[in-house]
């Protein structure tokens, strides 16, 4: 559902000018899909979506090429490896111990990247719990984690 719906923006936002979020949701609507403003604020973040400036003088909403977030990445990844001190795999889950206080930035690291797999995050102080999709996503990810480390 969210695939397809995250598809249809894509689709939409390129054969038409969207300037706002309603308008989106309007669009969606007429295509048979039903979204909250939030639910649509989410897609838009997950997307990457940004507006640019048309020639008419308004905003549109477009995906963002990947050249820009190229930075955005490395940053993460080097927060990423100066806040993790071990790691253990459990199964889907990676326990990752970092210094106190960067768990959060760890995950908010590892949210911001494209990893396959990838289920969801959380932190405590010093450590964190990375939910993965099964055991061979995780056996991955671990072998990643090696390299930013």
């Amino acid at each position: 559902m969210k695939s397809a719906r995250q598809e249809k923006i894509l689709e939409i936002i390129s054969s038409k000018d969207i300037e706002t979020q309603g308008q989106l949701i309007e669009e969606l609507a007429a295509r048979g899909i039903r979204s909250t403003q939030a639910t649509l604020s989410r897609d838009i973040k997950e997307l990457r979506l940004v507006k640019e400036l048309t020639n008419t003088g308004k905003y549109r909403y477009v995906a963002a090429s990947r050249d820009e977030f190229s930075d955005f990445d490395i940053r993460l990844k080097k927060i990423f490896r100066e806040c993790v001190t071990t790691y253990a795999t459990a199964q889907n889950i990676l326990v990752l111990k970092t210094l106190p206080g960067l768990a959060s930035a760890a995950c908010a690291a590892l949210d911001g990247m494209e990893i396959e797999g990838l289920v969801g995050t959380i932190a405590g102080d010093d450590t964190a719990f990375i939910a993965m999709k099964d055991r061979e996503a995780a056996e991955r990810f671990e072998s990643e984690i090696e390299k930013f480390l």
